[in-house]
């Protein structure tokens, strides 16, 4: 039996392969290596001081201590210092304290656990080393301004060296080393693949997910929570879609009744200082948190505060006529009162997000044209007539958030619905096709991908709406929404974010991300609606959606690994929902059609 345990090893590693995302250039064995919280992490020489990380009061004041360094003076030295302790932390929480038994990747009874003796090799140190000095906007980095790659070596001897260029990269290199580690039942911590060389960077500078805290709210833990994983799977950018018809969650200061009336109850809304604060926790995990606030429409919020810069509000019964959902209501796009409003808005928000991000969104989608028949500013739906008036508020918002140092990103809509010309700067975030991401970037725009019909993790969940007994019920049934169906796992995995993009204009598409809209999420589905879904969009942004020979990633061995990366979720608390069942993850290719 022990002569068999080694064999079982090396078949289960050479098709688990462990890693997700999938590294560029990838080797290992099939040699045990052991580890526990003794051992050595260096960096640039100098060892670091581990005991903080096994406790967990001295853990939470130097994850303070950290914070407030890389903070306190914007310095590249501080703000690496930062994202280094924080990802030295969160390597030893994941392999000690967050760590998973693998029984479901073996075959059944078998005794896949390594025993150990008096000659098991432990590793023995873990070497950080940082080629080149961080950019100082490392905690704020425009997408493609820093080096992401890094290397990793693990010898069989119990040595591992990862050499990054920037300190993101060595967090990167750290989070790929603990998922070459597994717990045994008796609580240690070992890995079944030394010796390990990888070599690793992205494809794509950005590889986001855009979370909607408007139309359900959601704790400050909710969201924390979704930068761990995003971050466990080097994804680096969370869009925080923070207003929209329905609620108003952020309070502006200077304009109180924002959220005191517009959020949906007292206490479901961030403060200055939440906000700031869940920045702060992105940043030093390589995740750059930036915020939406979407219009002009999809503001009709405003209205329950601000009921005079609102038009066509809560129209009823036919709200549809005037908006994409209820209640109605969009920004008048003529009125001083509303450039006075978002002067306001924008001098308090913009200089509070400027420090921890280097973008903002400004909206854009769905207007309905309709709406300005209802404002008396406007009069009309003629977009000989609303056009220009478009033009001027993008031009005056953009103008602010330039001013704050930050680059405006707007929805497809504006560029290619209302045909405005915008800055070179803007970003567009297409969504409808992936027709749009070609003409977006003909037009010379850098784009962000995330076409519906793929990477909306929202969809098949049926209508949320309720339907009027008679022609609209029969005309909607059997009600399913429109975006159905769901788009699991495969699906996702097989979008190409390239996909009709000359290769003369591939340099135009940062990356994209994945989209939780909350009509039918919230705090209780959270997690399973986005995870493990969203990791497969992650792998597609680092790795690419197409293998060496020019073919979409086989499912067959992407499967095992992803299957892999929920437990490890799981693990980290993440209440991500199964792929497969463990008869398939115990017998390989036999779940294979």
């Amino acid at each position: 039996m022990l002569r068999t345990v080694p064999l079982l090893w090396a078949l289960w590693a050479a098709s688990v392969a462990a890693i997700w995302p999938l590294p560029s250039s990838y080797s290992h064995g099939d040699s045990v290596l052991w580890i526990d919280p003794s051992v050595r992490i260096l960096y640039n020489g100098t060892q670091v001081d581990s005991f903080f990380s096994r406790y967990p009061i001295i853990q939470a004041l130097s994850g303070l201590l950290s914070q407030t360094l890389a903070y306190s003076s914007g310095s590249e030295n501080n703000g690496t210092s930062g994202i280094v302790s924080t990802a030295i932390q969160r390597t030893y929480t994941t392999l000690f304290d967050q760590n998973f038994v693998p029984w479901n990747f073996h075959p059944r009874n078998s005794n896949f656990q390594p025993g150990k003796n008096g000659s098991s090799i432990y590793i023995t140190s873990i070497a950080l080393q940082q080629t080149a000095a961080d950019p100082a906007t490392i905690i704020k980095p425009a997408d493609g301004a820093i080096d992401e790659s890094y290397s990793l070596e693990m010898t069989s001897s119990g040595t591992v060296t990862i050499t990054a260029a920037t300190s993101i990269g060595l967090a990167y290199g750290l989070t790929t080393l603990t998922q070459l580690f597994y717990k045994h039942t008796d609580g240690c911590i070992y890995t079944p693949l030394a010796p390990v060389k990888i070599t690793d960077s992205p494809t794509f500078p950005h590889r986001g997910l855009n979370m909607d805290v408007a139309r359900a709210y959601y704790a400050p833990s909710d969201i924390l929570r979704m930068i761990d994983a995003l971050a466990y799977n080097k994804m680096n950018r969370l869009h925080i879609h923070a207003t929209d018809s329905q609620s108003w969650p952020l309070q502006i200061p200077s304009l109180p009744l924002l959220a005191a009336k517009g959020a949906y109850e007292a206490g479901l809304s961030y403060s200055p200082a939440t906000l700031a604060s869940i920045q702060d926790y992105g940043a030093l995990r390589g995740v750059e948190v930036y915020i939406e606030i979407d219009m002009p429409g999809h503001t009709s919020s405003i209205a329950f505060g601000y009921p005079d810069l609102i038009a066509a509000f809560n129209v009823q019964p036919n709200w549809d006529s005037y908006a994409a959902e209820p209640p109605s209501g969009t920004l008048k796009l003529n009125s001083s009162d509303v450039t006075t409003f978002l002067h306001t808005l924008f001098a308090d928000l913009l200089p509070r997000v400027a420090p921890h991000t280097s973008y903002f969104h400004t909206g854009g989608d769905e207007v309905n044209a309709n709406a300005y028949t209802l404002d008396e500013t406007v009069g009309t739906n003629d977009t000989a007539v609303l056009q220009p008036l478009m033009q001027a508020f993008v031009d005056r918002n953009h103008a602010s958030v330039r001013a704050a140092g930050l680059t405006p990103i707007v929805w497809e809509e504006m560029l290619l619905q209302w045909n405005l010309t915008l800055g070179s700067d803007v970003i567009v975030q297409t969504w409808q096709s992936d027709e749009a991401v070609a003409q977006t970037v003909a037009k010379g725009h850098k784009a962000l991908v995330g076409n519906y019909e793929f990477w909306y993790l929202d969809c098949g969940q049926g209508q949320w709406l309720d339907f009027r007994p008679g022609a609209s019920s029969a005309e909607y049934w059997p009600y399913a929404d429109y975006c159905s169906p769901r788009h699991n796992w495969r699906v996702m995995y097989s979008y190409d974010p390239l996909n009709q993009v000359p290769e003369n204009l591939t340099h135009l598409v940062l990356g994209g991300e994945a989209h939780i809209w909350s009509e039918q999420t919230d705090p209780i589905s959270l997690d399973r609606m986005v995870w493990p879904r969203a990791c497969a969009a992650g792998e597609v942004l680092w790795s690419g959606a197409k293998d060496a020979s020019g073919q979409n990633r086989s499912q067959i061995t992407a499967s095992p690994r992803l299957s892999e990366m929920r437990e490890r979720l799981v693990a980290r608390g993440v209440m991500a929902e199964p792929i497969q069942m463990p008869f398939c993850t115990q017998n390989g290719t036999q779940c294979a059609l």
